[in-house]
């Protein structure tokens, strides 16, 4: 099967590739507007290692005005983005929910935070993997509903308990992704093949 995305319409495209482009890693987005916002997104993905940078899809309200999570970022240039494990999931599915931008997330859900660094919007507690990042910039993406936002990485957040070599630095972290329209963990390592 062929499928031509010309002949789609753009919800059937997103299906498609939600379907298609499997595991997506979820961004738990906190900004800081009239109040703490709490978001996830599942098109997101990082982008490079110099500059040190991830890029996240940002859609619309129902109403068509921007997403509280774009906003705040457009102001602030700040945000936190946490990779969530199954003590958050529950929490980071409900925050998917509209809210009016005087209503937060964290205070709807009794989502607890805790700051990390000044200046930077607060995590969840219990957090293992947190990036604390600056708004870059925003790409033109000519035709789309959706905004892509550039954000550079100034700080990693690692639990000391998803360490598993300090030197090396590497950890050993559940994370949830979206698979389809979905969620999953990647509960299966395969051994990684010899290039002859």
């Amino acid at each position: 099967m062929l499928i031509d995305f010309k002949e789609k319409r753009p919800v059937e495209r997103y299906f498609l590739l939600a379907e298609t482009v499997v595991p997506r890693p979820i961004a738990w987005i906190a900004t800081q507007g009239e109040v703490l916002n709490l978001a996830p997104f599942s098109f997101f993905t990082p982008l490079s290692s110099e500059p040190p940078t991830m890029i996240v899809s940002i859609g619309h309200r129902s109403d068509g005005t921007p997403k509280d999570t774009l906003r705040n970022l457009r102001e602030t240039k700040k945000c936190m983005i946490a990779l969530i494990d199954e003590t958050h999931f529950e929490a980071m599915h409900f925050s998917s929910k509209e809210l009016g931008p005087a209503e937060s997330e964290a205070e709807l859900f009794e989502i607890p935070t805790q700051e990390v660094i000044e200046g930077y919007p607060p995590m969840p507690q219990g957090i293992k993997v947190a990036f604390f990042c600056n708004y870059l910039q925003e790409v033109d993406l000519q035709g789309s509903n959706t905004i892509p936002v550039i954000v550079e990485i100034k700080h990693l957040y690692l639990d000391e308990q998803i360490i598993t070599d300090r030197e090396k630095i590497k950890v050993e972290f559940e994370a949830i992704a979206r698979v389809g329209r979905g969620y999953a963990t990647l509960d299966q390592t395969l051994k990684v093949p010899v290039i002859p």
